[in-house]
């Protein structure tokens, strides 16, 4: 398959896309073991869009447990070529509180222990890809503005935390993240963007902010309940089948 416009992996709260026509399911083997779970593959305003759940349809797979190599190989294989990840965020910086739309163009891991390179394997060639932006810039670009053709509100830059969870994070932690020029903070972050780079995929980031990160609100003491975070997720993430459908449609008239 050859004809794929855009592979789409969504994050918590985001286990499909409701507006995909015509779907087929696919579960292709790749040599890096299983993917997260099925892609699906259908039709977004007549172009071909594959969609994965990155924690699994029934979020039955913390951070740290993703085969992000699996998962990547397997929309290669299906002939996707251009990756939009989304990420459910908190917010540590002023512009990123709850149901900010962000598009970050910088990121720190901060995660350990994960497998964050095709490098692996004996006798694989070892890669020392240029990370100084993480994200693609032309499909960054391309995000950017499809947001502003479809009239939603995106915060058009921004630094990313990947953390290693599934724990949330200490406000000590979030204090050090800010100091270290953290906006967004997010567990899935990394090493998806590396190994995207490592397999020549173009990637970009739509990080939706659920929360405010640790003590980073304006009342530290506040406590966020899960139906909180999915409301807001929910809110942040009504623009999305609109912001799809521009990036869809500026790239067939290219």
């Amino acid at each position: 398959m050859t004809d794929i416009a855009l592979a789409v992996i969504g994050g918590t709260g985001l286990y499909k896309l409701a507006d995909l026509q015509d779907v087929e399911t696919h579960q292709p083997v790749t040599h890096y073991g299983a993917l997260s779970g099925p892609v699906r593959v259908g039709t977004l305003g007549g172009h071909r869009v594959a969609f994965l759940a990155r924690h699994g349809e029934g979020h039955s797979l913390p951070p740290h447990k993703i085969n992000y190599r699996a998962n990547l190989a397997a929309l290669q294989a299906l002939g996707a070529t251009r990756v939009l990840a989304l990420n459910t965020v908190g917010g540590i910086t002023e512009r990123f509180g709850p149901r900010v739309l962000a598009c970050p163009d910088q990121l720190i891991d901060y995660t350990w222990g994960r497998v964050s390179t095709i490098c692996e394997e004996p006798g694989t060639e070892v890669l020392h890809v240029d990370f100084g932006e993480p994200y693609t810039r032309s499909l960054r670009q391309a995000v950017i503005d499809a947001a502003a053709s479809a009239g939603v509100a995106l915060v058009a830059d921004g630094c990313y935390g990947a953390t290693q969870g599934p724990r949330l994070e200490t406000r000590a932690e979030i204090v050090r993240m800010r100091r270290d020029g953290c906006d967004l903070v997010g567990m899935t972050g990394m090493p998806e963007a590396g190994l995207a780079r490592e397999m020549g995929l173009d990637y970009a980031c739509l990080a939706i902010v659920a929360n405010w990160a640790a003590g980073a609100g304006p009342d530290p003491d506040e406590v966020i309940t899960l139906q909180d975070v999915l409301d807001n997720v929910a809110a942040a993430s009504s623009g999305l089948p609109r912001l799809l459908s521009a990036l869809l449609g500026a790239r067939a008239t290219r």
